[in-house]
This record gives structure tokens, sequence and C-alpha cells, in this order.
């Protein structure tokens, strides 16, 4: 029907402008053309202008792996697994289910900072669309155990619908340490290999949890591994994947305790992110103090990545908060 207004409207634009002069002819056409741009429910005009989904995947692998190894520090394994997860499903034009991928490790190693990342890239303008990126606060929006049935409901009514107007939809679950035991159980239909379910595809849909929970486990192998005087780069990927399934699904604290999408397998990735040495907070130093828009000082930048490096309390080796607390503590020493 939109096709045939269109045409309809070309055809007969050449009997109204004769009357008018060139230039009158020419702001006619071209505002005809922007006002069709903004009609056409995915032109490129009303993409840049205003919110919209993208039909085609627009993510440029070798742009997100620039960001993440430029802005990502000392998690390769990380960056590795999600670079390869991501290529394997947008380079797939109908994936037969939703990429699922769940990260663990210690607060402030880069969890919400590399689903940042994801988003910012995933959709046209390298800005994320608000619209179509949907962040779940555990403690925010499912705060009280009684209500576990209600939240269940509104939840896949909530990803239901937003599926459904953009199948290229981003859910990020963060603080699953918090979660109601069973409630992320409720997605399980939505994360399976279905063509459809009840007339709508899935499969182009991402999700990402982000875990707490597994941190120990990821900074005692990495640590295992230092006393053997083994190298971080050297800890295997799958073998530590495996782990993680292992503890979270034991763990009363994960999120993901005794969860049918780990005994089902919905989960394509358990992402581990290390736990941080002094030598990568001096780089979240170092990268504060640029985006405060003071000058590299060497001196505080060790100061301060010294002071946070506080696991195990004998070595010294890791900083126990990652770089969370990096930001405040560069403005309290300039």
């Amino acid at each position: 029907m939109k096709l045939m207004n269109a045409a309809v409207f070309f055809i007969l634009v050449p009997t109204f402008t004769p009357a008018l002069d060139p230039l009158s002819t020419s702001v006619f056409m071209g505002g005809a053309a922007v006002a069709w741009q903004l009609l056409s429910p995915h032109s490129w005009l009303k993409c840049s202008l205003l919110e919209c989904c993208n039909m085609e995947d627009t993510l440029n692998l070798s742009v997100i792996k620039m960001d993440l190894d430029r802005k990502v520090f000392g998690q390769h394994l990380a960056v590795q697994i999600v670079l390869r997860a991501l290529s394997a499903n947008t380079h797939s034009k109908r994936p037969r289910k939703p990429l699922v991928m769940s990260f663990h490790g210690w607060t402030g190693t880069g969890k919400t900072f590399v689903s940042s990342i994801i988003a910012e890239n995933l959709y046209q303008l390298n800005i994320p669309r608000q619209r179509f990126v949907h962040h779940f606060n555990t403690v925010l929006h499912f705060p009280h155990l009684s209500h576990v049935h209600l939240y269940k409901e509104q939840l896949q009514n909530w990803i239901r619908g937003n599926v459904s107007a953009c199948p290229r939809s981003l859910f990020i679950f963060s603080e699953m340490d918090q979660m109601p035991h069973g409630l992320i159980d409720s997605i399980m239909p939505f994360l399976g290999y279905h063509e459809e379910i009840d007339g709508v595809y899935y499969g182009k849909a991402i999700f990402i949890f982000l875990n707490n929970a597994g941190g120990d486990k990821v900074a005692e192998i990495a640590l295992d591994y230092w006393r053997r005087q083994k190298r971080r780069e050297d800890i295997p990927a799958k073998k530590l994947q495996y782990l993680l399934s292992e503890e979270i699904f034991r763990n009363r604290d994960s999120g993901f305790f005794h969860s049918q999408l780990i005994q089902k397998n919905l989960i394509d990735y358990f992402i581990p992110f290390l736990p941080l040495e002094y030598k990568h907070v001096k780089e979240c130093v170092r990268q504060e103090l640029h985006v405060q828009g003071h000058p590299e000082d060497e001196d505080l930048i060790a100061e301060i990545a010294l002071a946070m490096t506080d696991y195990p309390s004998e070595e010294r080796l890791y900083s126990s908060k990652g770089c969370k607390t990096v930001a405040s503590r560069v403005s309290l020493s300039i």
C-alpha cells in the first residue's frame, strides 16, 4: 500500500510542477524526498535522526575489536570469546537461537564496560539505540522475593513485546547474584532452538548476564597459575568456562542456582573476567587522568595503582575492586 501511494505521488508530481519556477520546483521535490524518507520505516534519514531498528546487522567487528583492545585492560580471554561469539551470531543471516553470554568476575573488572561497548557498536551511527537496548538491574527491577510470579509474567511480556518490535534487541541483566532463584528460568523458552514462538522470531536477540558470582573461582585459577610461574595468557578458556558453569550452577548466590538455562545448555558462553593486576590498574588510572583532562603523572599513577592492589594480603597481586574506584581516587588526588 505504501509503495502504491508513493508511485501515485511521484506520477502526479509532474502535473503540479509546471506552474512553479525552477527554484520552487527543486525545493518542492527536495521536501517530498525528505518527507518520503521520514515516512519510510527503515530509511537511512529516519534512522539518522530518530531511533530505528536495524533490519540488517551493522556491527563492524574490526571496530569493536579496536574498542575492546584499546579500552579494556587485562581481559584477553573475555575479549577473545566476546568477539568470537558476536562473529558467529552476526555472520548468520538467521541464527538458530539467540546469542546468550554470561559475564563472571569480581567487581570493577570490566563486565558492565564491555556490555556497553557492545551496545554502542551494535546499532547504527555507533550510538546505542536506547529503545532496543534493555537493561534490567536485579536490585531495582526485581526487589521483592514475594513478587517472583508477577516478575516472571512481566519479564516474559517485556521480552516478547520488544523482540516483536525489533528482532535485534539487546537485553542486559546486571547484579545477577541478587536475582531471585527461578526467576531467570522464566525466559527459557525465548533462548532455545525455535524457528518462531507465536509468530515471533528470537534468533537475532542478544542476552548478556553480568554476575559477580564465579569471580572467586576465576581469581583462584589465575592466582594458581601465577604461583606456578605460568602466564595468565596461558589459562585455557574452555576449561575456565566449564568450571564457571559448574560453579554458578551450585552457587546459591549466582542467580543461576540449579537453573534450567544451564541444565539445558542455553547459555552459549560463560565468559571469565580475570582479576586486575597492578599494571592493569595503572592503565585505568592513566585513562581516567585523560578523561578528567589532567596530564599524565607517572608518580601519581603508580601511587594510586599500588594502593588499590590489595589481594591476597601477602602477595598483593590483584585489586579486589578492580578499577571500580579509580575515578574517585583520581579526583581526590588532583
